[in-house]
């Protein structure tokens, strides 16, 4: 075997071993799975995640994971807990501490802090009988397996499961919340996943940069409006303010003769495509694409049919959509 065929064969090994090991953790999941779910929904205060060396590295994402699904959650340094962090923690809360083995001395003085303070313990370990397990009031195991690299050294397999573990608890909270795209937005607003969760009243223009004329409107004064907003359309309104039409470069062109002497409801397109203020401006992207157009007006029909808004292409460019 060659050298590249002897490190693939040891890449599918690990990849191999830590999915047979999730599929032995998702086998065996119950009821003590649905009990720490049901203490964190009942607290009234953060969940506090703590855990030392590789546990720790996974405590803070699942500590991540949780606050930006709409748990409040921080991660605590168990060392440093014991130094005058355990005045983090108060009534209300409750704590998921990690240790593999369950035996980690750095967890004990935040272990003995929550006894006595009677603050609700979740215990993740591979090991029921530790101590940190004995003491937890909801246990949540993970198969012992060993770890990837055969000697039982390289926390591998046991850190996969753990946070395996931690995005089952935080998913599982979240569906049950029924937290959606729209709530996931509010914690996320930066970078592409923001943009891609911004919502259509996010980007809108509304208000004096609205371009609208109504009906009746001279076409002279209708493109003064296009030019001033300029958008490069115009809607148009019926008497009660509806939006009844919008004026395009395009129709400009299909009415070039005598335009001028024309009313604004003679040269629309009339039933423009529209989109609520709520959609995600995601889907206003797809909906200009498909139908080759730049803009759409916002209409929200629960408040009647006057545009609130509009929507260009180029605000989804600038925001990081297309």
């Amino acid at each position: 075997m060659t050298e590249t065929e002897q490190l693939l064969a040891t890449a599918r090994q690990v990849v191999t071993d830590e999915a047979r090991a999730l599929d032995a953790l998702a086998e065996g999941f119950d009821d003590r799975f649905a009990d720490a779910v049901r203490l964190i929904l009942e607290a009234k205060g953060r969940v506090i995640v703590s855990g030392i060396g590789k546990s720790g590295h996974i405590g803070r994402k699942i500590a991540a994971t949780l606050a930006s699904t709409g748990t409040p959650a921080h991660f605590v340094h168990p060392a440093e807990a014991s130094h005058g962090d355990l005045g983090m923690l108060s009534k209300g809360d409750v704590v998921l501490a990690i240790s593999n083995s369950g035996e980690a001395p750095e967890l004990a003085d935040l272990l003995l802090f929550t006894r006595r303070f009677e603050i609700p313990l979740i215990g993740l370990s591979s090991r029921p009988g530790s101590t940190l397990m004995t003491q937890a009031d909801v246990h949540l195991q993970i198969p012992a397996l060993g770890e990837a690299c055969g000697y039982g050294i390289v926390p591998s397999i046991s850190t996969t499961l753990t946070l395996a573990m931690g995005d089952a608890l935080a998913i599982a909270i979240m569906k049950y919340r029924d937290f959606r795209p729209e709530n996931f937005r509010d914690f996320h607003p930066g970078g592409k996943l923001g943009a891609r969760l911004s919502k259509v009243r996010d980007l809108m223009h509304e208000g004096s940069a609205l371009p609208l004329v109504q009906d009746a409107t001279p076409m002279s004064d209708a493109l003064i409006e296009i030019s001033q907003k300029g958008f490069g359309v115009v809607g148009v309104t019926s008497a009660d303010g509806a939006l009844a039409g919008i004026i395009t470069d395009g129709d400009l062109r299909r009415h070039m003769e005598g335009l001028l002497d024309h009313k604004a409801a003679d040269v629309m397109t009339k039933a423009p495509t529209t989109i609520g203020p709520d959609a995600l401006a995601e889907e206003a992207v797809a909906i200009m694409n498909a139908r080759k157009i730049t803009c759409l007006f916002v209409v929200d029909t629960r408040q009647g049919p006057q545009a609130q808004g509009l929507l260009h292409i180029h605000d989804c460019l600038r925001a990081g959509l297309g």
